[in-house]
């Protein structure tokens, strides 16, 4: 007996050993995506910046983009955030995102749950911003009209699903494969009761077209770095290492008695 028993502890610390080991590449990896990640929208951006010198994608866009028409309930300067949640919450958080952008998804698969927890019990509102960095970075239209749908989800008063259902749906980086108005519809069935005629026929016409451009082009002047950029409280979250959805969590609660 007291040859096994040292044998079994030993067994057993090395079990926990590697346990320990195996949570911590966990969450090494789990914040490299969301830092790595963000850093290829980053470099989108450095792409942008050589378009914009070019001029192309600008003046020229914005006029074949057509009328602004901001979608219903649409808030903030010119109506360029889509607002989700309760108007009386206390804590803002305003997100800067392209449905294309890799570290857009991470980021929603990492804080979504904990976001439509906060917003549905009232104590946070976020304010969505949709842009175009990877149209024009990497040529295309998916993030253009991705984001038009989801304005046109936005005036069947389901913008959040929908949302939701194109980053869980999102092709890769260099597939434009949201360019396609049928894909864009196909994934409305996904959600109960959007795919209908008047849906169809605004994302078809592109009736918000001209309200993306617009929405970007505050986001290139806005100096942001990329996407997606992450406010709450006048910081950008995302730059924070130790930032995770339960410390973001804590801090919208303790806004919320603050206030």
């Amino acid at each position: 007996m007291s040859e096994k028993n040292p044998e079994g502890k030993r067994t057993a610390r090395e079990r926990l050993a590697v346990e320990r080991e195996k949570q911590k590449s966990a969450e090494k990896r789990r914040r490299a995506l969301i830092v790595g990640a963000s850093v290829l929208c980053v470099l989108g951006l450095a792409a942008v910046a050589g378009v914009i010198a070019a001029n192309s994608g600008g003046d020229e866009e914005s006029e074949a983009a057509g009328p602004v028409v901001a979608p219903s309930g649409a808030q903030g300067k010119d109506g360029l955030a889509i607002p989700v949640g309760k108007e009386s919450a206390k804590a803002t958080l305003v997100v800067w995102e392209d449905f294309r952008c890799p570290a857009c998804k991470v980021f929603e698969q990492n804080y979504s749950p904990t976001l439509h927890q906060l917003t549905d019990s009232g104590r946070l509102k976020v304010e969505y911003h949709l842009v175009t960095l990877i149209d024009n970075g990497m040529g295309g239209t998916g993030s253009r009209n991705a984001a038009n749908a989801a304005a046109c989800a936005q005036d069947a008063g389901k913008f959040t699903a929908y949302h939701d259902v194109l980053f869980e749906n999102q092709p890769m980086e260099s597939d434009d494969a949201f360019a396609g108005d049928g894909r864009l519809i196909e994934l409305a069935g996904k959600v109960d009761g959007l795919d209908t005629p008047a849906f169809r026929t605004c994302v078809e016409d592109g009736t918000h077209n001209g309200w993306v451009a617009k929405s970007h082009e505050a986001f290139q002047k806005s100096g942001f770095s990329g996407t997606p950029t992450v406010m709450f409280d006048g910081k950008n979250i995302i730059q924070d290492r130790s930032m995770t959805p339960e410390k973001f969590k804590r801090m919208v609660e303790e806004a919320d008695k603050g206030q």
